[in-house]
């Protein structure tokens, strides 16, 4: 799995730490660290989720050519 560089920078372009993105979607800090690394795949759930807290669409974060 890649790592997922649009989330991490989707969140900068917030000024929203980790811990702030994991406590709007419900999930630990690490969790989120995990997914932007790469090394944890989110339910669909958890991606609509990241994608409403942080105003963007599942294809700008999670899907589309990369």
């Amino acid at each position: 799995m890649a790592k997922n560089l649009k989330l991490k920078a989707a969140r900068a372009a917030l000024d929203m730490s980790q811990q702030a993105l994991a406590e709007k979607v419900g999930v630990s800090r690490q969790t989120i660290n995990a997914i932007e690394k790469g090394d944890y795949n989110p339910t669909l759930n958890l991606c609509i989720e990241i994608c409403k807290a942080l105003g963007k669409t599942l294809d700008e974060i999670f899907w589309g050519n990369e």
